[in-house]
């Protein structure tokens, strides 16, 4: 390609590079995405086998303060971009969303794969070109490269999106190399850390019979952290979506500890075991007095026996069993990371101070948030910024 100018780049084919992109040609430039990977969108269509969480519908400050200490710098994004303006874009490619009872948002076919087909329809009709295979080298001056089938790529480009995801699950994309580029360029990174991932616990061969059965009817505990949740015991430790909700206080150096009984008091425990008499034995009297099914009482003795005999004592290891694990999963397992870009390494359109010429999107800026809607979205409303904001 060789010194041929370029309107418009966008490096990276995820939520943040798409809706970049399709900013950028709705403002009447000519747009290029670059992607590594042979196909677009590969970590968007793995999030959408277990169902297509898109956002949630709660009020605006209670999602805005799902992103944390981030929450200042994305909040006049997300007031542009926020969970209506999801629902209203996935309608718009023809795919109505419904929203569950926990309030989070999904399409009506629970799949990323229609969605993601009809919006590249749509990129591709507005003009939008796509390259696959082309992977971001960095810049030679002013020159931006790439190492692609045909060989070296090197060309100029008037605006940048870079939307090259986190560090988590390389094979689809997001491999996090990209630090060094911009690390070279003297951009200021946080270093990253695993966000929404399970945890690993030294399981002891009684446990073998339970991995793969969900925990329902629990809370999490985590520091300050509460949370109803349900989490699936795996061979490995702790996985899904009520651990990822306490992932990061636990990360931090929280303790773990479960409530297995979250519906009643500790006075209603120890009443309700203070009951049980006879002969039975005490896997039988916790499951009649408390409802407790076979994972939970397994965990009760994996972590607590001999177990308390005083229904007083026993109402308070069933309120809070602590459950030691040995860390999170390695990173390249997390959804999400924490860390990458920082917030003072950008303007307040995303351009780079560094490259100014540059906007950053999505997940390689230092912010994180749990799941249930909000990582999506988040990638959402920085890309839209990115794409939408005024160019010098």
């Amino acid at each position: 390609m060789g010194t041929e100018p370029l309107e418009a780049l966008v490096i990276g084919a995820g939520p943040a590079g798409l809706m970049a992109a399709e900013q950028m040609a709705e403002a009447g430039l000519r747009v290029l995405v670059a992607e590594a990977k042979p196909s677009i969108g590969r970590k968007f269509l793995m999030a959408g086998k277990s169902g297509l969480n898109l956002t949630k519908d709660e009020p605006p400050e209670v999602f805005l303060d799902a992103f944390a200490e981030a929450a200042p710098h994305l909040a006049p994004m997300l007031d542009v971009f926020g969970p209506v303006e999801v629902k209203r874009w996935a309608e718009g490619l023809g795919q109505p969303v419904f929203t569950g009872s926990s309030g989070r948002v999904f399409p009506d076919t629970m799949k990323a794969s229609p969605l993601l087909r009809a919006w590249a329809g749509r990129l591709s009709a507005a003009g939008v070109d796509f390259r696959t295979r082309w992977r971001w080298t960095g810049w030679s001056g002013a020159q931006t490269t790439f190492e692609t089938p045909d060989g070296p790529q090197t060309f100029r480009a008037a605006r940048t999106v870079l939307a090259l995801g986190g560090a988590s699950w390389a094979r689809l994309g997001s491999d996090g190399t990209w630090a060094d580029i911009l690390a070279a360029e003297g951009v200021d990174l946080a270093p990253f850390r695993p966000a929404n991932m399970g945890f690993q616990v030294a399981w002891s061969d009684h446990m073998s019979r339970h991995f793969g059965t969900p925990l329902k009817n629990i809370a999490l505990i985590a520091g300050a952290r509460h949370v109803r949740g349900e989490c699936v015991i795996s061979e490995r430790g702790l996985e899904g979506g009520g651990i990822y909700a306490v992932s990061r206080a636990l990360r931090d150096g929280a303790p773990l500890a479960l409530d297995l009984a979250p519906d009643l008091s500790l006075e209603q425990v120890a009443h309700r075991l203070g009951r049980s008499g006879g002969k039975q034995s005490q896997s039988n009297m916790l499951r009649k007095a408390l409802r407790l099914d076979p994972a939970r009482i397994a965990l009760l003795n994996e972590f607590a026996r001999p177990l308390p005999t005083v229904p007083a004592r026993l109402a308070s290891v069933i309120k809070t069993l602590e459950i030691p694990h040995i860390g999170p999963r390695p990173m390249d397992e997390a959804i999400s990371t924490a860390g990458g870009v920082r917030w003072g390494a950008v303007d307040s359109n995303l351009s780079l101070h560094a490259r100014p010429n540059v906007r950053v999107a999505g997940e390689m800026l230092d912010w994180e948030a749990p799941t249930g809607g909000y990582l999506i979205t988040g990638c959402l409303a920085t890309g839209y910024w990115a794409g939408r904001m005024p160019w010098p």
